[in-house]
């Protein structure tokens, strides 16, 4: 056509899970979504915001929130971006550091955006095969010398996750950035957030979509050092995260409590899943997110995710190298999961 840039006329776009209408009645376990609603005190908060609230633009850091952030994590104000989701980090991330020809390096299968982020860019990724344990590839990782590498940690759709002292290593041996994609923390047992303070090269990704039931709302937050998060804001939009989206943010931090009795169902559930699927004969992977990922005994696994479709029971399938054989299933609430493994007891 010649309307764009050569490197977005090759790519393709990174294509989401699939989502179905409302109206559609399904047993939905394919994005990862909280099978809990939000905190009480956060749809309180909607029901009753001002329109004033609405009428002007919101704060272009986003304040409020930050300092939700600041006070639950111990971490300083001028230690957090907050964004529109975290997707927007890692696009502002790639806007401010990866240029043409730039390499880009992490280990794979992960989050496929990762790539789409690359090519958008121009850039050139370098994509580290792990081994069938998912173990962390680093010394590839650190001979790749890369302008920016990334874990996912838990990782998608893995689960996988990965020693703190382990990343701490790999960040003082990468070539450039190391941003640790944290978006599933909440349900893992460790995170890596002193490695901001340790590490000037560290930039942290959380989300409020998992552990808070707020993918809707699409607000996410990084953590890195105030040197990197004034390079970061040159690339923010002005107004990147709105009133409503601070707003409730703020107010789901604010019940901690609520947040870790869900967590502590999907854990539980979890467990319980990966024993009910190994009964049933798939090889399934330790995780320390809100999914599991599995193999089928007769590796069938695209055939089983079409026959679970047909039963209205959604689950992730990727067609792509390495993952081809399995599935990621979220867990979901009690009565979902036994559904779905009722479902895969007819069809195995």
């Amino acid at each position: 056509m010649g309307y764009f840039r050569e490197n977005i006329e090759r790519m393709v776009g990174y294509v989401p899970g699939e989502q179905p209408s409302p109206e559609q009645r399904v047993i939905k376990l394919n994005t990862n979504e909280n099978p809990y609603p939000p905190s009480p005190r956060v749809l309180e908060a909607i029901k009753n915001i001002d329109a004033e609230l609405l009428r002007r633009y919101p704060e272009p850091m986003a304040d409020r929130f930050r300092r939700k952030v600041s006070q639950v994590l111990k971490i300083p104000l001028d230690w957090i971006i907050a964004t529109n989701g975290s997707d927007e980090l890692l696009s502002i991330v790639f806007r401010a550091c990866v240029g043409e020809a730039d390499q880009v390096a992490y280990p794979v299968p992960t989050y496929v955006l990762y790539r789409t982020l690359t090519e958008m860019q121009g850039g050139r990724y370098v994509e580290v095969p792990f081994d069938e344990d998912f173990s962390l590839p680093v010394e590839q990782l650190i001979q790749a010398a890369a302008k920016l590498t990334i874990i996912s940690c838990p990782n998608s759709p893995s689960g996988t996750t990965y020693p703190s002292e382990l990343l701490d290593d790999l960040a003082g041996k990468v070539a450039g950035l190391l941003l640790i994609d944290e978006a599933y923390v909440d349900f893992a047992e460790e995170d890596c957030l002193e490695l901001v303070s340790k590490r000037e090269n560290v930039i942290i990704l959380r989300t409020l979509s998992k552990g808070y039931s707020l993918a809707g709302i699409r607000l996410g937050f990084g953590l890195a050092n105030p040197k990197i998060l004034e390079h970061l804001c040159k690339v923010k939009d002005s107004y990147n995260v709105d009133a409503v989206a601070a707003l409730v943010g703020a107010v789901a931090l604010d019940d901690q409590e609520y947040k870790n009795a869900n967590v502590k169902k999907v854990n539980a559930d979890r467990a319980k899943m990966k024993i009910n699927l190994e009964q049933l004969g798939f090889r399934v992977w330790p995780s320390g997110g809100n999914f599991l990922l599995c193999k089928p005994p007769k590796n069938n696994a695209e055939q089983i995710y079409r026959m679970l479709k047909a039963r209205g029971i959604l689950v992730r399938y990727f067609n792509q190298q390495g993952l081809d054989d399995k599935l990621r299933i979220t867990i979901g609430t009690d009565e979902q999961n036994d559904i779905l493994i009722a479902a895969l007891k007819e069809i195995i």
